[in-house]
């Protein structure tokens, strides 16, 4: 696809932050306080190129800033800005700092020049030194301002209300990962979003005590990331004894992120071998794979019996494959130590192709893939993208289609219920409705007519750079329409595991059903789960797929 990017406006970045606020006062203005109106009213009144340095300080890594770090040339007098800004209480300017925030904004020289004259000593070649030398003299926070600041004759600054930018953009996106970043994208024509429907009466969030829920447990996510990066095993028991005794969420957005967060600690719970926590924690966990770690949990703590009975729970209900994979595995040991007789496992015996190559400096997958153009006209190194991009184009109105609560802002690439059991749920008519409408006409047509129409728009199952029309069309009047049918049935009834998993190459003939599908292992590697998983279901319909396993010729 070719790149035709726009030329942003001078000053984009203000013109985006002001729709941001636009949005999210019209449709979450009575949620917010006081003092964050008193931003948003704040913002309004600072003339336009004073708006313009604050929206570049907020939105820039800091949050604190030196004043000589502060210059954009197309804004004119930054510091006369700067000035206007901190009159109007919308950069905060500081007096006293700690070492640790100074040594984040100036270099080892420039500190070097500040306290040369205060330390008497040697100075370290090595910043770490210098900072716990300059440590150790007990400056004041006073003092270790004035001296630093000093040198360069500038001043600190930070921008107001940093913590309410951020919930105006938690607000309009429904998330912590996306940001104006998105606006800009948008702007370039480098991510064009599609245009489904929003809904402006359909809002994530109810009211300000569904917004601080959900706040709370990202914090809480965020203190247990960084307890278990620092290694505070104490501090994460803490946590998840605290996270056990809180009462579930009372509103659907924290539902999702509270799961996760019990996940997160059940596993870190295992590592620390508190297996009644961990418990505790997946207990009532509605996300994959909490119902798997508990029966692992079980296991471990030699509970057989109850492990066997949430297994078979599983096995007769399963959330997805691997759960009901691993299930069986789990039941299977169980019903051992409890002197039960259980159902063999089968070994799996999946085709193989044996290929000798000659190694060089590239994948073994690309080689594999030059060797086999041999014997068949066309073979494309495709991993995963393909049989997704045939998916998202067979599905997409399917997927784009205005459910309540699936899009919350115009820059999703997938609805919000994409990878979770919900989205077969809320669409099973229409999705029952488009298998029908698929079984009865060409597909190869209908996936270049999508392809034509879509091929602008983001969609994370479509990565329009690996996949071309062309491909989309050999491969889809090549592979049988019941074999396509049978793959994208298995992928809507679990969208996140089975998107992963396909082999990474497809050679295709020249007649329908004259295809082949190959995963390839070079030496020493061996197949994944999600890999077995896909070969085994290929083997079951019928569908040709083999394992090419490579040996190099001159080892």
């Amino acid at each position: 696809m070719a790149e035709a990017w726009t030329e942003l406006a001078p000053h984009y970045y203000r013109d985006n932050f002001q729709r941001l606020c636009d949005a999210v006062t019209a449709q979450y203005g009575d949620l917010l306080r006081d003092h964050e109106h008193a931003l948003l009213q704040g913002f309004s009144a600072l003339e336009f190129s004073a708006q313009c340095l604050y929206v570049r300080l907020v939105t820039r890594v800091g949050p604190l800033f030196r004043t000589s770090a502060i210059n954009y040339p197309e804004l004119g007098d930054c510091e006369l800005l700067l000035e206007q800004l901190l009159a109007a209480e919308m950069v905060q300017e500081f007096k006293a700092l700690p070492l640790e925030q100074l040594a984040r904004l100036f270099t080892r020289q420039q500190l070097v020049n500040a306290f040369a004259a205060e330390l008497q000593e040697p100075v370290s070649q090595r910043k770490a030194e210098l900072l716990a030398s300059i440590k150790a003299r007990n400056f004041s926070e006073d003092d270790l301002y004035r001296l630093a600041c000093a040198e360069t004759d500038e001043r600190i600054v930070m921008p107001a209300a940093g913590e309410t930018v951020q919930l105006l953009q938690l607000l309009f996106f429904g998330n912590r990962y996306q940001s104006l970043t998105d606006f800009v994208l948008s702007d370039l024509g480098v991510a064009c979003y599609y245009p489904y429907e929003l809904d402006p009466d359909q809002r994530l969030f109810y009211n300000r005590k569904s917004v601080e829920e959900y706040l709370h447990c990202c914090s809480l996510h965020d203190l247990a990331r960084e307890q278990r990066d620092s290694g505070d095993v104490d501090g994460l028991c803490e946590l998840a004894q605290l996270v056990c005794e809180l009462p579930p969420p009372e509103y659907p957005p924290t539902r999702h992120r509270r799961a996760r967060l019990c996940n997160f600690l059940g596993r870190e719970m295992e590592r620390c071998k508190e297996p009644q926590l961990a418990l505790a924690l997946y207990r009532d966990n509605e996300l994959h794979p909490a119902r798997e770690r508990r029966a692992r949990v079980m296991e471990a703590t030699r509970d057989f019996a109850g492990a066997a009975r949430l297994c078979r729970a599983i096995i007769a209900n399963p959330w997805g494959e691997e759960e009901q994979e691993a299930a069986r595995r789990i039941l299977t040991r169980a019903e051992r130590k409890l002197g039960e007789r259980s159902a063999p496992i089968r070994r799996d015996r999946f085709p193989r192709l044996e290929l000798e190559l000659k190694k060089q400096d590239s994948t073994v997958e690309s080689l594999a893939a030059l060797a086999l153009q041999e014997h068949w006209p066309a073979v494309h190194y495709v991993e995963n993208h393909l049989f997704n991009a045939l998916f998202g184009l067979a599905f997409w109105e399917q997927i784009f289609s205005p459910v309540p609560g699936a899009f919350h802002h115009p820059y999703q690439s997938i609805p919000a219920d994409m990878y979770q059991q919900s989205f077969q749920q809320q669409r099973n008519s229409a999705i029952n409705a488009r298998l029908k409408e698929l079984a009865d006409i060409p597909l190869e047509q209908e996936l270049v007519k999508v392809y034509d129409r879509c091929q602008s728009y983001q969609c994370r199952w479509v990565n329009w750079r690996r996949i071309s029309r062309q491909l989309v069309a050999e491969a889809a009047s090549v592979i049988p329409a019941e074999h396509l049918l049978a793959i994208w049935k298995r992928m809507m009834f679990d969208p996140r595991e089975n998107r992963r998993g396909f082999p990474d190459l497809i050679a295709l003939g020249a007649c329908s059903g004259d295809y082949q599908l190959i995963e390839v292992k070079g030496p020493g590697d061996a197949l994944q789960d999600g890999q077995k998983r896909w070969l085994r279901f290929f083997a079951q319909w019928d569908i040709p797929a083999t394992v090419a396993w490579v040996q190099w010729d001159n080892d």
